[in-house]
């Protein structure tokens, strides 16, 4: 149990103790890493059957006005007002240079936007979207609600005992629905890989509702250390590490999020230089690496050629529960980015040979109706 008094609690704090979590500062929140059941056997339990994540650390905000899908797509590359009612869309902020200052997700709500922001830059999204957004649209902060994720292939069979009309949900789809009785926020979304849903808890009904869902034996409690090793084998990025300022999204492999109208029109932060990407290729390219042997090659690792010359950097690494070796993302030139292509690694001050490899590491199975 974490002692450190300048951190905050989430509503669920408690409830992690209780379960015996060891809890660790993340973003300004002591958060569960683990449980006594270990990584290992909480990423398993998530892929086979279903894992309830606190993820209440990140911001949940609402922005208004008389538009604010337009006034939002100022500060994002995101074609928002192609949403219908109910639909949801991944992006990101930018700065000037191309740069992302934070990922996040978007979904309309018909008189306003749901949006859902990391913790690590909540407070940061909040002053740059009240700021760039002013005159336009009202941004609120919803400190009165907590966010989980129940995840994996059994999430959906579980929380339709409580609320039948989740098993319809499209996958990056929205609905507000009582689960036993309690006012959800309900996204069919996650951060895993596998189906399941985040869901938005009053504050004061979060403990005793995430006790309900646990009183299945399909679920447990999973920590944060799961929660990364899950995103990293579904080929997905982390802010701050994949993800920063620097990082274009043309680079990080994000275009998919970039519509034809906004790539054509422009009009966010940066959308000269995306564009210029977009035409001519980025100089680095976000890569899938695995490694030879045993040993994970975790973020700073630097990437060398054949010959020795560094190229790139290992943005995140670690050893793949599902597949039983290590797995690792990074960036490298574009010459070296074809899936296949022989790499090094420098682990330990070891070189040690990579392979350039296809991603997700392991199959996305986001339900699709």
């Amino acid at each position: 149990m974490s002692e450190n008094t300048s951190t905050k609690k989430t509503v669920l704090y408690d409830l992690h103790v209780e379960l015996g979590a060891k809890m660790v500062p993340f973003a300004g929140y002591d958060m569960p890493v683990q449980y006594p059941e270990g990584i290992l056997n909480e990423h398993l339990y998530t892929r086979s059957s279903a894992g309830l994540f606190d993820v209440s650390h990140m911001g949940q905000l609402v922005i208004s006005g008389e538009n604010p899908a337009a006034a939002i797509e100022k500060l994002i590359p995101g074609d928002i007002q192609a949403l219908s009612n109910g639909e949801m869309r991944y992006s990101f902020l930018t700065n000037e240079q191309g740069g992302i200052l934070d990922d996040l997700i978007v979904t309309q709500r018909g008189e306003d936007l749901f949006v859902v922001v990391n913790a690590a830059c909540k407070e940061q999204d909040i002053a740059l979207l009240t700021k760039g957004l002013a005159g336009a649209a009202t941004v609120t902060e919803l400190t009165d609600r907590a966010l989980v994720a129940l995840q994996g292939p059994k999430a959906a069979a579980v929380l339709t005992k409580y609320a039948a009309e989740v098993a319809s949900m499209p996958f990056m789809g929205y609905r507000e629905v009582e689960i036993d009785g309690v006012p959800c926020f309900v996204t069919r979304s996650g951060y895993t890989g596998e189906d399941g849903f985040e869901i938005s808890i009053p504050n004061s009904q979060a403990d005793a509702l995430c006790r309900k869902l646990l009183n299945n034996s399909e679920v447990k409690p999973i920590g944060l250390g799961a929660r990364d090793s899950l995103r990293l084998e579904a080929g997905l990025c982390l802010y701050g590490h994949d993800l920063n300022e620097k990082t274009t999204p043309i680079s990080a492999g994000l275009i998919w999020a970039i519509s034809k109208r906004r790539r054509e029109e422009g009009g966010f932060p940066g959308a000269d230089i995306i564009q210029a990407e977009i035409a001519n290729k980025p100089a680095m390219k976000r890569v899938g690496i695995l490694p030879e042997g045993r040993a994970p090659a975790r973020e700073h690792t630097e990437i060398t050629d054949e010959a020795g010359n560094v190229i790139g950097e290992i943005t995140s690494g670690g050893f793949s529960p599902s597949l039983g070796v290590p797995i690792a993302m990074g960036y490298v030139p574009l010459d070296f980015s074809t899936i296949g292509t022989k790499i090094n690694l420098l682990v330990r001050g070891k070189s040690r040979p990579a392979v350039v490899a296809k991603m997700p590491f392991v199959e996305q199975r986001y339900y699709r109706g």
